[in-house]
């Protein structure tokens, strides 16, 4: 048995030293930096999903400024009724686009597994739309927009609870301090509208927002769960089917003699066709945009709606701020 062979002499050591990422980041310049965060902020799809987010909130301006316009100027104080074209023009789009699918997309195939779930989600989606354009007929549009906004932190709760999302301390922070805006708000309107004599029905606008401020965030939730699940087509269309059939009744029920009372001209015509645009392009894309980003972000978008209605009362309904009034659409200038 031959003797183990020595080891071999070690040969010459090359090291290379490169610098760590760590330390490339330290060394670049601070411009650098910032701009690759801007590059990141900035990208594309933050870009698409901002002016989307613009898009829903000029919609919903729309929608206010018309039916702000149908109920003081017009009279017309018909809250299911527009709710009821909107749902009209769902179910004439997306439901028959559900009833002529086959296989287990098909209409009837969703209605025999889920039917009680959207018909829960239409009648509150009907009411959320009920109250809030029904608070028009008691308070102001910068009002409704920014009490609105309660909506928000409702989002926030049910998705940590129901979507399972997760948010920090500072987030929770935010919905205090939202709250805590509501009530100003609130108590602004009631001592303000005593002190002009109507500070009741300016009570009741605000409790009427914030009601359907809620069915909204709850609206908003499960539509997030359908259209990332289940699809676009398949909530909008269930919705149009139960909302359809939930406003006919409530509209035979609680507005026939309302709606005979209006004053029909083309200009009334108009706003109502101008109304239901607006719906149908604000149900029709915040799914698309929900699903790009998520109910919270939606909704935190949609804050700039206040701003472009603030602009609307001020030079179309001619707003003016009097002294110690806490936001300038208390009053009118004709007033």
């Amino acid at each position: 048995m031959s003797p183990p062979e020595p080891p071999a002499a070690p040969g010459p050591v090359v090291t290379t030293i490169e610098p760590l990422p760590a330390e490339r980041g330290l060394s670049a310049s601070p411009r650098a930096g910032v701009r690759q965060r801007l590059r990141r902020a900035l990208s594309r799809e933050m870009l698409i999903s901002v002016a989307l987010g613009q898009v829903l909130s000029l919609l919903i301006c729309g929608i206010g400024l018309t039916s702000k316009y149908l109920s003081e100027d017009f009279h017309a104080n018909t809250p299911v009724f527009q709710s009821f074209l909107n749902y009209i023009l769902l179910f004439l789009v997306y439901t028959t686009t559900l009833a002529v699918r086959q296989g287990e997309e098909n209409l009837l195939a969703i209605l025999r597994r889920r039917w009680w779930k959207y018909m829960i989600l239409g009648l509150i989606d009907l009411e959320a739309n009920y109250l809030v354009v029904k608070a028009y007929q008691y308070t102001t549009l910068t009002s409704i927009q920014l009490l609105d906004c309660f909506v928000i932190p409702v989002v926030i709760l049910l998705s940590w609870f129901f979507l399972l999302v997760r948010y920090k301390a500072v987030h929770f922070l935010g919905i205090v301090v939202c709250i805590l805006g509501m009530g100003c708000m609130v108590g602004a309107d009631v001592l303000v509208g005593r002190h002009q004599g109507a500070g009741e029905n300016k009570l009741v606008g605000d409790l009427l927002v914030l009601g359907g401020a809620t069915l909204y965030g709850i609206s908003n939730v499960w539509e997030e769960h359908v259209v990332r699940t289940l699809g676009r087509v398949e909530f909008l269309g269930m919705v149009g089917l139960f909302g359809a059939f939930f406003s006919g009744i409530q509209l035979a029920i609680m507005e026939h003699r309302e709606l005979l009372k209006v004053p029909w001209d083309w200009q009334i015509g108009l706003l109502y066709v101008s109304f239901s645009a607006c719906m149908f392009g604000l149900y029709s894309f915040m799914p698309v945009v929900i699903k790009r980003t998520s109910a919270t972000a939606v909704n935190l978008s949609l804050l700039t709606a206040d701003l472009y209605s603030l602009f609307c009362g001020l030079f179309l309904f001619h707003y003016k701020p009097r002294d110690g009034d806490p936001h300038p659409s208390i009053s009118r200038a004709d007033s």
